[in-house]
């Protein structure tokens, strides 16, 4: 879906530098700076000039962002005025005669409803008032009016009509991919929020029924587990932001780790291997966690002695451009037709985290080359690699970005 709507962005261009080059070329003298011909000239400053109107219509159609790109729209335009609106209201006007305004939306109805564009005369007492026609192009997204493009001009043009058409269907593209990483927001945090109701009673019950064993036989035992289990909940619950640190992630393993043990004693033994250089990286907030739960639960847990005694690894190292984290166990393992169905979402995993959430809100921030890469077998344990890219746009800890 973006690859059409980059596609669709790509093939609008052309049309857009052509109609700038047509309002433009005889307005002033142009220092082309070693462009070449008007018409390279012109192809360039509309790819600029879109380049700068297209992060704040990312962000939807509000009277900021429609305020921040309407210059921008009238420069591509080459108008004496714009504005932008939704179903409701102007939400800006740049240029001359915005006296114009309750006249205009007067004559949106039609247009919003039907989805269609039109052009009309505008009546006006003020003499000197250059504008005289106004050219109305609305504005969708999935088939739906959200608003229009209104170009205002001294005259009626048939090439005035075209451009603002274009130039609507780019910002409906631009609106369009707005709504799409809305969606993925929203998904994602879905997604954060379904991890935690899984982690919630699994991990919950374990942990008091262990805390509740320490409390007349070891009271101070009881108390330490009691802030292990405090500190991991406050992370695991905390509400700001999606992304969090490898430290921080790490952190809260070293707090669930020490409940675990509390209840397998002996029986576990865990060793890390973290390079200091990987501990800023920022990736998604619970995502290492629960492959250490699953690491438990197949290592220990599924063990088929129940005294069985278990090993887990957990490595963090510095790849160049990536992070590399590995998490391996010595437990059961798994068959490996079982996992890609897991994987894929066919069968849910029995009780506990499911490797799958983790996998999909891998690939959904950094591509599908970044999903979990599992080794296992039936016997054999399981390991589990994650590369994480040390920058990648939009991917920011809460910690970085408040300074806590």
């Amino acid at each position: 879906m973006s690859g059409f709507l980059a596609g669709l962005c790509v093939a609008i261009l052309p049309v857009l530098a052509a109609g700038f080059w047509l309002g433009r070329r005889t307005a002033r003298p142009q220092n082309l700076g070693g462009l070449g011909t008007p018409v390279e000239h012109a192809t360039f400053q509309t790819l600029h000039t879109a380049s700068l109107a297209a992060p704040p219509l990312r962000a939807g159609l509000t009277e900021e962002t429609a305020r921040k790109s309407a210059r921008r729209l009238r420069t591509l335009l080459g108008t004496d005025a714009l504005c932008l609106t939704d179903q409701e209201q102007v939400l800006v006007w740049d240029g001359v005669g915005d006296h114009h305004r309750t006249q205009i939306m007067e004559r949106l109805a039609d247009p919003l409803e039907s989805g269609r564009g039109e052009a009309f005369r505008l009546t006006c007492d003020a003499p000197d008032c250059p504008v005289r026609w106004a050219v109305v192009a609305p504005l969708t997204v999935d088939d739906r009016v959200h608003g229009a493009l209104v170009a205002c001009a001294p005259r009626e043009s048939a090439v005035l009509v075209r451009a603002a058409g274009e130039v609507a269907r780019w910002v409906s593209v631009q609106l369009e991919l707005a709504d799409l990483d809305q969606s993925r927001t929203r998904l994602i945090e879905a997604e954060i929020k379904a991890l935690r109701a899984q982690i919630s009673p699994h991990f919950i019950f374990n942990s008091l029924a262990v805390i509740a064993s320490f409390v007349r036989t070891d009271p101070e035992r009881a108390r330490e587990l009691l802030l292990e289990f405090a500190d991991f909940t406050r992370y695991s619950f905390r509400r700001h932001g999606d992304f969090t640190t490898l430290a921080d992630e790490l952190h809260a393993i070293d707090h669930y780790l020490a409940l675990v043990r509390a209840r397998f004693g002996d029986r576990l033994s865990v060793t890390l291997q973290i390079a200091p250089e990987v501990l800023p990286v920022a990736l998604p907030f619970l995502c290492l966690q629960p492959l250490v739960e699953n690491a438990v639960k197949h290592g220990l847990e599924g063990k088929a002695v129940p005294v069985g005694k278990s090993h887990i690894s957990i490595t963090a190292q510095d790849a160049g451009a990536e992070a590399l984290v590995v998490i391996e166990d010595d437990g059961a393992g798994m068959d490996p037709a079982l996992l890609r169905r897991i994987l894929a979402g066919e069968i849910s995993p029995s009780g506990g985290i499911g490797l799958s959430n983790v996998d999909d809100r891998l690939r959904q921030v950094y591509g599908d080359d970044y999903g979990l890469v599992i080794e296992t077998a039936v016997g054999a344990g399981m390991k589990i690699t994650a590369r994480l890219p040390k920058y990648q746009p939009g991917v920011h800890s809460a910690s970085r970005l408040t300074g806590g």
